[in-house]
């Protein structure tokens, strides 16, 4: 990192990004500060570059996130770790799925200002996003909902093969056994659990990545607001 707290060349896993890129993160980090609106309490950007931006380029070590073709950040509130992942991959086609409509217009606004073409913002609730189902190669969620319930948002989303990155602070066991009952239902298998330091002085980070490796059965994804008031269990 540097400075700044943006990714530099051979620096960590977001080494390699060019000066345009930089460029895109910077303005983003510009548009926190600046918009009073931005639907985050971390708006400085040096607190904003290690919190947000670096936290949601960990991911880039995943290889299932850097070969994606499709990428959908489910809650995407304030753009993370969806637009920084839309910045740092080019390629890849990023789907920004919230369901406010304040921050749905926060999102355009934020898109626009630093120039990141390839995202949408798909405003509607992840269950009744019907046009992406099935077809997303990963599935992003960072302090979305308990574990069992992103597991159901995203399954119905993901195509066979395809992987959720779940953003998660200190382990729990109880929720990730309730995580590992769902994940049976739903057609995904945990793969890994991987601890991350995007920052210096950074704790308790993981990414926790479920590959989906059966076919989702066709009950989900339940009707809006059923994940949270029932969520699955065994």
């Amino acid at each position: 990192m540097n400075d700044d707290g943006l990714p530099v060349a051979g620096s960590g896993p977001g080494c390699g990004l060019s000066a345009g890129q930089r460029g895109q993160l910077a303005a983003v980090l510009g548009v926190l500060e600046a918009d009073e609106h931005a639907p985050t309490a971390i708006r400085e950007p040096e607190r904003a570059a290690k919190l947000h931006l670096a936290d949601s380029l960990a991911a880039l070590e995943l290889e299932s996130v850097r070969a994606a073709e499709r990428i959908a950040d489910l809650g995407s509130g304030a753009g993370f770790p969806g637009v920084a992942l839309a910045v740092a991959l080019p390629a890849a086609e990023v789907s920004l799925v919230e369901s406010q409509r304040r921050k749905c217009e926060f999102l355009k606004r934020l898109c626009l200002a630093a120039e990141v073409e390839n995202v949408r913002v798909v405003c509607a609730r992840a269950e009744e996003w019907r046009e992406g189902l099935g077809c997303q190669d990963v599935i992003v969620a960072r302090a979305l909902a308990p574990q069992p319930v992103v597991l159901e948002y995203a399954a119905p989303l993901l195509r066979l093969g395809g992987a959720l990155v779940d953003w998660r602070g200190r382990r729990d066991a109880r929720e990730e056994s309730q995580a590992a009952c769902a994940a049976g239902q739903l057609g995904l298998r945990l793969l890994e659990v991987r601890r991350t330091q995007p920052y210096a002085g950074a704790r308790e980070h993981h990414l926790h990545v479920y590959g989906k490796t059966a076919a989702t059965p066709p009950r989900f994804p339940r009707r809006a607001g059923a994940a949270r008031k029932r969520p699955l269990g065994c």
